[in-house]
């Protein structure tokens, strides 16, 4: 067996009763649909949505929207058969170990890690520079150097960032239902927020704004720094700003606004009715935010003209520009409220990921503790929480941003690739949702990822190269050796 030796699904869902590593079970459909609105309704929403309109698509963002949409929804059926089948805790991991093998379920925990950890001390790191601008604007506080850098480094440390990570890490901390009842009410309020941004932006709209929809290739757009080209650009595909090429890059770059549905999946272990609930709240929360992201996409470039938009806080200064001030400061409310849900959500996405890496003996199983009291997994939860704190405090992390896109897109590729696999290994096991056409859609799921992660820069895939050999060495010095099926193996190999 060696590397690709897997774990049956009978051994991982068995191993969700061991003593000590038991989770509990304590949320509904309704709870896994909120956390995915929840860390998917982000910055996205109030940012990327210029700049992807003023510098690449124009008003075609909105296809750009629908197309990003489109990929994750054929990822979504991938991952909603796998959660019925394997209501494990892990996701994309656990589902990797179950059918292509123990190497690449590693790879694919490790890819995890970095996109989780990276994703949430980037947002950390927003965040704090979104609430120092509010409070400057509302209350004329202005924070002090020594507390906060929107640039931090060694010398000049951000500790409105660190700080807010410990304080979401305590939530974490305290059990889960706690944590999404905490969820639901800032879900509440960002999404009260996004639907006044959209009425009273319909009253701004002028119809002269969206022509043409789909600028030529080559139209001057909004100022900003080039993008960095893409992977297919440097291999010679002339792709260029706007035109069709432009709606494509766009939706490789709006993509990261819709990153967060697949840590639904996370939550498998800890739902009452995993088979049912799951796909319910995988595809209700990816269908909610599609939704809101093409209103808002279609109000803001109908608003401003593509070219004139404002790439740094393009609805803020719409609003602004046309006397609707209140609404601007009702932005920046709502995105400093939507963060905080954005940042705890990939905390727990990645906590639950080392727990079940932990619980595989992958890494030291001393992580996998699990408090009888609160039912969570609490020293990893402080643990990581520490580490994203130091991160988001000390680390200049924006260049590295894009590699939260690409390895998200790689894990939607193992896992359509799974799907197929584990139904020609396993055609016995029972699957409560499966994906229709079969292995024709998650063939194109893994395609259209594929074809996604071309659209970004080459250097991302460089990055996540490099990350991915050290985490091949990691695991051939520890996890090859020490992992529950080594030891197994081992044993029957005695006996």
């Amino acid at each position: 067996m060696g590397v690709l030796r897997t774990k049956s699904v009978e051994d991982a869902i068995r191993d969700t009763d061991e003593p000590g590593s038991r989770l509990r079970k304590s949320l509904s459909a309704w709870d896994l649909t909120v956390f995915g609105v929840g860390v998917i309704i982000g910055t996205g929403i109030f940012v990327l949505t210029g700049e992807a309109a003023g510098t690449r698509a124009g008003p075609g963002v909105a296809i750009s929207f629908v197309v990003s949409g489109l990929v994750c929804a054929l990822a979504a059926l991938c991952y909603a058969e796998f959660a019925s089948t394997v209501p494990v805790a892990g996701s994309a991991y656990t589902f990797s170990y179950a059918s292509l093998g123990e190497v690449v379920a590693w790879i694919i925990g490790w890819d995890l890690l970095l996109e989780l950890a990276l994703g949430a001390a980037t947002v950390a790191v927003g965040w704090s520079s979104y609430a120092a601008d509010l409070l400057s604007q509302t209350l004329g506080l202005e924070l002090p150097a020594w507390l906060y850098s929107s640039s931090p480094s060694l010398t000049e440390p951000n500790l409105i960032a660190a700080a807010v990570v410990l304080v979401l890490t305590a939530v974490l901390c305290v059990g889960t239902k706690t944590s999404a009842r905490v969820n639901a009410v800032i879900v509440c309020v960002k999404l009260a927020v996004v639907a006044v941004v959209i009425v009273a932006g319909l009253f701004f709209v002028k119809a002269s704004n969206y022509s043409p929809f789909v600028p030529p290739t080559g139209s001057r757009g909004a100022s900003a720094t080039p993008a960095d080209p893409s992977l297919w650009q440097d291999l010679g595909v002339p792709l260029g700003t706007f035109g069709v090429g432009g709606v494509l890059t766009a939706a490789a770059l709006v993509f990261f606004a819709f990153i967060g549905f697949d840590i639904v999946a996370t939550a498998a272990e800890e739902t009452r009715n995993p088979q049912r609930d799951v796909p319910r709240g995988i595809f209700g929360s990816l269908a909610i935010c599609t939704v809101l992201y093409v209103a808002v996409s279609l109000v803001i470039t109908g608003m401003v003209k593509y070219d004139r938009i404002s790439v740094e806080a393009p609805l803020a200064a719409a609003f602004r520009d046309v006397g609707a001030g209140a609404v601007a400061t009702l932005i920046s409310v709502g995105t400093v409220a939507g963060l905080l849900t954005v940042m705890m959500i990939l905390m727990l996405g990645q906590n639950r990921v080392l727990f079940a890496m932990s619980r595989d003996r992958l890494i030291p199983g001393w992580f996998a503790k699990v408090s009888e009291e609160r039912g969570v997994p609490v020293r990893i939860t402080v643990i990581t929480g520490a580490v994203v704190a130091v991160v988001a405090a000390f680390t200049p992390i924006s260049d590295l941003a894009e590699m939260v896109n690409i390895g998200t897109l790689f894990a939607f590729v193992l896992v359509s690739v799974g799907v197929v696999v584990l139904r020609r290994k396993r055609p016995d096991l029972h699957r409560a949702f499966r994906v229709p056409l079969s292995p024709v859609l998650p063939i194109l799921s893994a395609v259209a990822s594929l074809v996604l992660m071309g659209f970004l820069p080459g250097l991302s895939w460089v990055r996540l190269g490099i990350w991915m050999a050290i985490g091949v060495v990691v695991y051939f010095l520890y996890g090859h050796r020490r992992s529950r099926l080594a030891q197994a193996e081992r044993s029957a190999g005695g006996a």
